[in-house]
C-alpha cells in the first residue's frame, strides 16, 4: 500500500496528539489507515481526527490528504 501525502509539501509522516499533549508519528495509507511508525506504540487516546504534517505547517484531516508518489 502507497503511503498519503501532505497535500502542501508532499511528505509522508504526520503526528497526532492526545490529551496530555503527547504525540506519535504516524502514515496514513491509501486506504485512510493510521499507523504508527513505530509498530509497538498504541494509538489508543490519540485523537485520530487531526494530524500535523512533520515537513510543514499544515494540519488537517487524514480524508485530505493527496495520493500519489513520493518524490526521491
Amino acid at each position: 500500500m502507497k503511503n498519503l501525502l501532505c497535500p502542501q509539501c508532499e511528505i509522508h509522516r504526520f503526528q497526532i496528539k492526545n490529551q496530555l499533549g503527547e504525540n506519535r508519528i504516524v502514515t496514513v495509507n491509501d486506504i485512510w489507515e493510521i499507523i504508527p511508525i513505530y509498530p509497538d506504540e498504541s494509538l489508543d487516546g490519540f485523537d485520530l481526527t487531526m494530524l500535523y504534517c512533520l515537513g510543514c505547517s499544515w494540519s488537517g484531516s487524514p480524508e485530505s490528504l493527496r495520493k500519489g508518489s513520493h518524490r526521491h
